[in-house]
């Protein structure tokens, strides 16, 4: 039995220490996400490895005190300490939160989603809870015919997208727009997006839709983000809302310079929205959702009612509902 102990303790030893070494190392590469594109993927996996940080801690308090001990528990300190470096920033960001109740009648709900299109099985039950929620405006990605027939099946909206994208991203609304598509932008990249000018109280709001790629490989997601950029500078800023599946996180670096170029604030924060339970892709199940890529943007005109997340609907993006109320 002794020999056995001897055996678990070395084991357990080694693998805090290797977690530690890991995650420590991981999250210091990704403190060069501040200028390289390259290193700041691995900025989005931030929870993941400061959990793996938390892990080697924890194991490495239950073995002796060592000179190993005290390296895994300082390496696992520093680990909290450059992740700290990624997540605090966003935990401390002002969302704008509305200081008195709204006057009856002046929010405005809106839900943003990934549909997930032909891979959602359960589409009309999606289609159920969107119409339950009675938002005011839906903004769709991966939207394709049945999802749209299932919806449009069920409430009274209208659709703005542009066919070029077969309407692959598609703003839903209770009132007609005054206008909608996106003006020819030569700067940066493509990406799928829509756009829908409301008015209201006889002030004029714009709502735009975009799907961006994923962050990997580096560079084409930076130059999605540079178009978006170029395309926001032809609206009110202060009036004008943004949504999508960004597939960027907030602990990156290009997120936040998204931020500061697009002069909104986002109001959802830290939210955790990919992938669903429901998610199923290579036969992996996921238990729990790991990387806040869906986002809502708003200007100094619009204060935050609510951010909440919808529940899994069969889509492997859990929904994001925002209630914004007018700032003045």
């Amino acid at each position: 039995m002794g020999l056995i102990r001897v055996v678990i303790t070395r084991i357990v030893e080694d693998a805090a220490a290797a977690l530690a070494v890991l995650a420590a190392g991981v999250l210091l590469l990704a403190q060069g996400g501040r200028f390289s594109d390259r290193l700041d993927i691995i900025t989005h996996f931030t929870p993941v490895f400061l959990v793996l940080a938390i892990l080697a801690g924890l194991l490495g308090a239950l073995t002796p005190a060592t000179r190993l001990r005290r390296f895994t528990l300082a390496t696992s300190a520093a680990g909290l300490v450059l992740a700290a470096l990624l997540v605090l920033p966003e935990m401390s960001r002002n969302i704008r939160p509305l200081a008195d109740p709204a006057p009856a009648g002046s929010e405005l709900k809106i839900i943003q989603m990934n549909s997930w299109g032909g891979r959602n099985e359960t589409l009309d039950e999606t289609a159920d809870w969107l119409v339950a929620q009675d938002p005011d405006i839906i903004v769709a990605q991966e939207s394709n015919r049945q999802f749209q027939r299932a919806l449009e099946a069920r409430g009274a909206f209208h659709r703005t997208c542009d066919p070029e994208d077969n309407c692959e991203v598609v703003i839903y609304s209770k009132v007609a727009p005054v206008s909608g598509g996106l003006p020819k932008v030569t700067e940066g990249a493509y990406f799928p997006a829509t756009r829908a000018t409301f008015e209201a109280s006889g002030r004029r709001f714009t709502v735009i839709g975009a799907h961006y790629t994923w962050p990997i490989p580096a560079g084409p997601q930076q130059q999605q983000s540079l178009r978006l950029a170029r395309i926001a500078e032809l609206y009110d800023k202060e009036r004008l809302i943004i949504a999508g599946d960004f597939n960027s996180t907030p602990w990156s670096f290009s997120l936040r310079r998204q931020d500061r170029a697009l002069g909104l604030s986002r109001r959802n924060r830290a939210m955790l929205t990919w992938p669903a339970r429901a998610f199923s892709r290579w036969n992996v199940h996921m238990p729990l959702a790991i990387l806040a890529i869906d986002h809502v943007y708003a200007g100094d005109g619009w204060r935050t009612v609510q951010v909440e997340r919808g529940p899994s609907l069969g889509s492997d993006h859990f929904p994001v509902v925002v209630t914004l109320a007018p700032a003045d």
